[in-house]
C-alpha cells in the first residue's frame, strides 16, 4: 500500500527546517517541503507546488504565507486535497486603510534592511514579533535566523510581491468540505487567534487547536503539541 502525501508549505522566508519536528512524527508519510523560488505570486506558487506533488491526492498544511498558497492551492484543484490545515496564517487580502499602507510600509523597510545589511540582520528585526517574548535571543531564534539567512534578498522581494498581491481567500474557505485543521499560537502577534476563530466559524467541519507559549513560529516553539495536533489530523 502507497503510503500518504503530505505536502507541508513553508511561510515567508521558511524552508524544511521550520517542518523538522512534523517531518519526523509523520514518518509514516512521504512529507514534501516545497521551495517557491523566486516567484512573485500566490497563484503562481500554488501552480508549482501542483506541479511537483508526488501524487495525484494528499493532505495539505500551509504554515503563514504557505497558508495562502494551500488556499490557493485548494482554488486550484480542490478535488486533489484529501484534508487541510493552515497554521498561524490568515485569508483577508491586505487593508485598503491605513493598515494597508502600514503593511506594505512595514515590508518595504524590511527588505531595504535586508538588503543594505544582510539577511540575517533584517531577520533580527523582524522576527523579534514573529515568536514568544521568551524565545527572543534563544537557541531556537538562531535557528530562526539561520533559516532566514539561507535566503536571498531576491527571493525576499518576490515573496513580499506575492504577499502585498495575495488574493481574498475567503470564498475558498468557505466551500472546503474535507476535514479542515486550524491551528495557532496563543500569542501570534501577527496572524492572531481572533482571525482563526472568525476562520473557523465559517468553517463547520474545521478542528481549532490553540498552542500555548507559543507565537507565530507554532510548529519550532511547540513541536510536539503541533506534531500531536497534526497526527490527529491525519486520522481524520
Amino acid at each position: 500500500m502507497a503510503r500518504p502525501v503530505v505536502l507541508l508549505l513553508p511561510g515567508l522566508l521558511c524552508d524544511e527546517a521550520s517542518w523538522t519536528a512534523q517531518i519526523e512524527a509523520l514518518s509514516f508519510a512521504q512529507c514534501v517541503v516545497p521551495s517557491y523560488g523566486t516567484l512573485a505570486s500566490i497563484p503562481e506558487m500554488a501552480s508549482h507546488v501542483l506541479a511537483r506533488a508526488p501524487a495525484e491526492r494528499f493532505s495539505l498544511a500551509g504554515h503563514s504565507m504557505g497558508g495562502r498558497v494551500a488556499l490557493e492551492v485548494m482554488r486550484q484543484a480542490p478535488e486533489r486535497i484529501e484534508r487541510f490545515a493552515l497554521l498561524d496564517s490568515g485569508v483577508d487580502p491586505i487593508a485598503s486603510s491605513d493598515a494597508g499602507a502600514h503593511e506594505r510600509a512595514q515590508r518595504t523597510a524590511l527588505l531595504k534592511l535586508a538588503r543594505e545589511r544582510g539577511m540575517r540582520t533584517m531577520g533580527q528585526e523582524w522576527a523579534r514579533g514573529m515568536v514568544h517574548p521568551s524565545r527572543v535571543d534563544s537557541p531556537l531564534f538562531d535557528r530562526i535566523l539561520d533559516m532566514i539567512e539561507r535566503n536571498t534578498p531576491e527571493a525576499f522581494e518576490a515573496q513580499i510581491e506575492a504577499l502585498l498581491a495575495r488574493p481574498d481567500a475567503r470564498g475558498i474557505l468557505k466551500s472546503i468540505t474535507c476535514p479542515t485543521l486550524l491551528l495557532c499560537g496563543r500569542q501570534d502577534a501577527w496572524s492572531p487567534l481572533s482571525r482563526h476563530e472568525q476562520m473557523h466559524a465559517m468553517l463547520p467541519r474545521s478542528r481549532l487547536v490553540v498552542i500555548e507559549e507559543a507565537g507565530h513560529f507554532a510548529m519550532m516553539e511547540q513541536p510536539e503539541a503541533v506534531s500531536r495536533a497534526l497526527l490527529d489530523w491525519m486520522q481524520e
